[in-house]
């Protein structure tokens, strides 16, 4: 290991009877993996890619303890034994590495998003008080019930133990049932669980002594919890510092992370975006550390071992959770310890294809690592080398180009890969100059080391025509030219400044006092060009054909740009269909009522009208050779489809050509 870079990152940290070999933890989170409540091929293939990256700590995703805290119809359960071989089955997986694995025992309360059937849910709360961001009405619990649940954690406490898990992780963070009864705007009971603080830390205190009760000694019992849920309905950090001080004694550890799930500003927090500070809660970590005898286990947005090790440096934390960064590069953990930090694909907290495929029920990947949750089509990062090597030609530095090329030259193939611009990267440089996304530039950064680990011969301003391609005399040419801004045809009667959103990022022209942007797409440049301008001092309107700005986006990016959006003074207006322009009008029609909408008093006009394929080469190219298209010259979409399909097809010629 690799102590002159990280001597306290890679000591060992003993929690309970469990040491764990270093203090890299990988904490629990959905994945929308397993399927029928149980343990498949596909979660545990993801959680040993971890376990091989050397991580210390894996959480798994929450188990529901009670046929109540089915939260969602692909949530863990371990109310029946037969539960009990795929938990055998994954500490199996993450004991061969080395790695130390715990289950999180979960009940949400009134927290349920959805169900297997769709029906609307029957919901459980300490008490019937409202969920605001799921529009649930629970049912008060009943004293028989809270026996039923309490039990259920100490039942499923005992699968887990008998199946090799090396403990349990109680979930009371982010507004689920423990933190409902500790919460006395929302514990609204007059019993034995209602009133004084005393009387609502009893669920908790009855579910912990329950499961000490029930499991072995050496058996490792902690407890999740946010520091602070950041709502003004939310449990409040004083209430939550006074819970740990009461209940320390009869747990190992507690993990810290922030936020609740019972509101859309809250909620941010439980997987805070790239506009959120990196290792935000350290001073939250310090502060319990100074407080409590227990270790304190901190996440929130740590991206990096350097973070990592200066908040253990610093006393912030005794682990750091480390999650995301793990989703897009397994082998960080391994990487640092053997020094190579530069090889670390950093994550960008971009939350479109981790947290983002999981609210559309889609399975957990990364946009920079499509392989994450694909494991059992792509392995595990180890590419097979190729007998046959080929002439390999990429047109396009984008993010496909760049991610098919290093792809396709670790297998052995000649990879020579051409780009028109003097940079590499495509459209991720202009999204790196929205304001709060300066963070996405990462992905070139990472991409760009793929490509010089790889060995691709990289050829910057040039232009590839079919001359060239005839002299180059490829095998396989892979095309991946991008995309260029969309133009609709609507009518434009007057002298209006008529603008692209790249025409803003790039700082080409300036644009008047007030703005219209209308936004086709709904996604991250129409929102993020609102908030550049009005930033700049402008009026700005935002004119969205859709429901609402940023539809687009992954929840907790919209919502914390919507938040921005609001405090600027930005109007955003829906349902809005582009029609025409005039001197200092634009007109739109209104996509439900087809009534027409006039915005007047208008300077500048912002077109976000997504983009169009530039594949001027595939026809002529088409007459030598059949090429493959991939990124926004097959489509225009986003970065997450440009690097899988840059991956996709990589496999697709590695698979040609074994």
């Amino acid at each position: 290991m690799n102590s002159e870079l990280f001597p306290n990152l890679f000591t060992p940290l003993r929690l309970g009877g469990k040491e764990i070999k270093n203090r890299i933890m990988s904490t629990g989170h959905d994945t929308t993996l397993p399927t029928h409540g149980e343990i498949n091929d596909a979660y545990l293939a993801y959680q040993e890619s971890r376990a091989r990256g050397g991580v210390g700590l894996i959480v798994l995703q929450v188990t529901g303890v009670h046929e109540t805290a089915r939260y969602t119809s692909h949530s863990l359960m371990a109310t029946e034994d037969s539960c009990i071989t795929g938990y055998q089955k994954m500490a199996e997986v993450c004991h061969r590495y080395g790695s130390t694995v715990f289950a999180q025992l979960f009940h949400p309360g009134r927290e349920i998003m959805e169900t297997e059937t769709g029906l609307l849910p029957v919901a459980y709360s300490a008490s019937a008080t409202p969920q605001e961001r799921f529009h649930v009405m629970p049912r008060e619990l009943t004293l028989e019930l809270i026996e039923e649940i309490v039990k259920g954690y100490a039942d499923a406490a005992l699968r887990l133990e008998s199946a090799g898990i090396d403990g349990v992780e109680i979930v009371a963070s982010h507004g689920y049932l423990p933190s409902q009864f500790l919460n006395p705007k929302v514990n609204q009971r007059s019993d034995q669980y209602g009133g004084s603080m005393e009387n609502r830390f009893r669920f908790l205190r009855d579910v912990i002594d329950r499961v000490r009760g029930t499991v072995g000694v050496d058996f490792v019992v902690g407890l999740r919890i946010s520091c602070d849920e950041l709502d003004d309905n939310g449990l409040p950090a004083e209430e939550v510092a006074a819970a740990l001080l009461a209940l320390q004694d009869k747990i190992d550890y507690v993990s810290v992370t922030a936020g609740t799930s019972a509101s859309l500003g809250g909620a941010i927090h439980i997987v805070p975006p790239m506009t959120v500070e990196n290792a935000y809660l350290a001073t939250d970590g310090k502060r319990l550390k100074q407080s409590l005898k227990i270790p304190v286990l901190v996440t929130g947005r740590i991206n990096q071992p350097q973070e990592a090790e200066a908040m253990l440096l610093r006393g912030e934390a005794d682990m750091c959770g480390m999650t995301r960064a793990l989703i897009c590069d397994p082998r960080m953990p391994e990487k640092a310890a053997q020094g190579r930090t530069d090889d670390i694909r950093a994550c960008i907290g971009c939350n479109q294809a981790c947290i983002g495929r999981f609210h559309k029920g889609y399975p957990i990947s990364c946009i920079q690592y499509p392989e994450s949750g694909r494991e059992l089509r792509f392995g595990f990062g180890d590419i097979p080398r190729c007998a046959n090597p080929k002439s390999i030609t990429v047109i396009g530095g984008g993010p496909a180009g760049m991610k098919a090329a290093s792809t396709m030259a670790l297998a052995g193939h000649h990879v020579s890969l051409y780009e028109a611009e003097g940079h590499l990267g495509g459209q991720v440089r202009l999204a790196q100059l929205i304001p709060g996304r300066s963070e996405f530039g990462g992905l070139i950064t990472n991409l760009s080391r793929e490509l010089e680990v790889a060995n691709v011969t990289v050829h910057k301003n040039c232009n590839v025509d079919l001359e060239l391609i005839e002299e180059i005399n490829p095998d396989v040419v892979i095309i991946a030219t991008g995309a260029k801004p969309y133009v609709p045809d609507f009518e434009r009667l007057g002298e209006m400044q008529v603008l692209s959103a790249w025409d803003i990022l790039q700082s080409k022209v300036q644009t008047g006092s007030n703005v219209v942007i209308a936004d086709w797409r709904c996604d991250w440049v129409g929102i993020g060009v609102a908030e550049l301008l009005a930033r700049n001092g402008c009026s700005v309107r935002l004119a969205v054909n859709g429901l609402y700005a940023g539809e687009a986006l992954p929840a907790y990016t919209r919502d914390h740009s919507a938040a921005k959006l609001q405090q600027l003074g930005v109007k955003v207006i829906p349902y809005m269909r582009l029609y025409g322009c005039d001197d200092d009008t634009v007109y739109f029609q209104h996509t439900a009522s087809k009534e027409p909408v006039f915005l007047e008093e208008v300077n500048s006009l912002i077109l976000c009208q997504g983009h169009s394929s530039k594949d001027d080469l595939v026809e002529p190219v088409s007459n030598r050779l059949q090429p493959y298209l991939i990124g926004d010259c097959l489509a225009p979409r986003t970065a997450e489809e440009a690097v899988y399909d840059g991956l996709r097809v990589g496999w697709e010629v590695i698979d040609r050509y074994k």
